[in-house]
């Protein structure tokens, strides 16, 4: 009787698991995802995440088609709303989130940020490059040390965008004098009044980004990098100083690592709250897949996009240790992220990069 029951066990064992698999196949069959893009068309919020939904839909099981979606508004703040508070929580919504969004959260900068990031569901992070603050070539600054002497104009998006964040701690900790202007509705505008001479420079974007989306710049030497930001610098800017080690006291230290760390959670891609774990299992194997699929990977060389891949998991405690700063460095960053000389763009909308 014992060998009968421990027989039935093992058969009851053995079926689990494909019957878990074929739950989520059966569920995902004939479905849509709508991936929901916190910035307009064009930028590296857009090319990342179309990039990934072109490919994702073959390693989820069940095989679901990926419709992007753009909602762009306030710096990413108005998607992540949407995936906090509206969406389906079933595992039919994947999103691209502004990575300036954990900071706002741990800092509660923007009394209309509402959301909680540590109860979405993340998948995993497409690039975790760090950022470049840079001017444009016509500009009289074109050292970090010019950007400590004379007023530059800089531009930036929304309020929850990394971009106003790192221009802050410019000005309040390193002693920069940008004059942020804050508010133009996505990276592409802050590029185009670059041209126009309207601004200086920009704070900021991923380098890789740049070589994406705009590599004449590069190439052209259109734009100076002034600092970067990040956990280490950019193999292609050995001689551009990295804002972690400019800190002087141990104050600072603690704003600028930060800040440092925050920026690595990048191009981190999320379902909303409440989807079964199954399905957020799947949807984590199948971003890891993507990322390892040759035609992904030649996908992102044509388009010159940049892989730096972050798992799920560790994509999730990135963006909790963000959060969770304890309370004394806390009130410190707080501080020094706030724009002082800050003005608003007449008639913009806040939004993307």
């Amino acid at each position: 009787m014992l060998r009968i029951a421990m027989a039935g066990a093992l058969i009851l064992g053995l079926a689990s698991g494909p019957a878990g698999a074929d739950t989520v196949a059966d569920f995902y069959r004939g479905k849509q995802i709508r991936f929901i893009i916190r910035a307009g068309v064009g930028g590296t919020y857009d090319l990342y995440a179309r990039l990934l939904g072109r490919h994702m839909g073959a390693h989820i099981p069940g095989n679901p088609t990926i419709l992007p979606v753009n909602m762009s508004g306030g710096g990413g703040i108005k998607a992540a709303m949407y995936v906090a508070e509206l969406a389906p929580r079933d595992g039919t919504i994947l999103s691209i989130v502004s990575e300036g969004l954990a900071a706002d959260q741990g800092l509660g900068l923007n009394p209309s940020f509402q959301a909680d990031l540590r109860e979405f569901n993340w998948i995993g992070n497409m690039s975790s490059a760090g950022q470049v603050v840079v001017t444009w070539h016509t500009s009289p600054t074109k050292t970090l040390d010019d950007a400590m002497k004379r007023t530059t104009v800089m531009g930036l998006t929304g309020a929850g965008s990394i971009s106003v964040q790192l221009g802050a701690v410019l000005n309040n900790v390193v002693g920069t004098k940008f004059k942020l202007v804050v508010g133009y509705p996505d990276g592409n505008d802050v590029n185009l009044a670059m041209e126009r001479g309207e601004v200086e420079g920009r704070c900021s974007s991923p380098w890789p980004s740049f070589l994406a989306a705009t590599p004449h710049y590069v190439l052209d030497r259109l734009i100076t990098p002034l600092v970067q930001v990040g956990l280490e610098k950019e193999p292609d800017l050995p001689d551009v100083p990295l804002l972690r080690e400019l800190a002087r006291t141990e104050q600072e230290r603690q704003v600028l690592d930060f800040m440092s760390l925050a920026v690595s959670i990048g191009r981190p891609v999320a379902t909303t709250p409440g989807v079964p774990a199954e399905r957020v299992a799947a949807l984590r194997k199948a971003f890891d897949d993507t990322l390892r699929d040759p035609a992904f990977i030649a996908d992102a060389a044509k388009e010159r996009l940049e892989i730096r891949a972050m798992g799920g998991a560790e994509l999730a405690d990135l963006v909790r240790r963000v959060i969770e700063t304890p309370a004394g460095p806390r009130e410190r960053i707080k501080l020094a992220i706030q724009p002082k000389n800050a003005v608003n763009l007449p008639g913009a909308k806040s939004g993307n990069e």
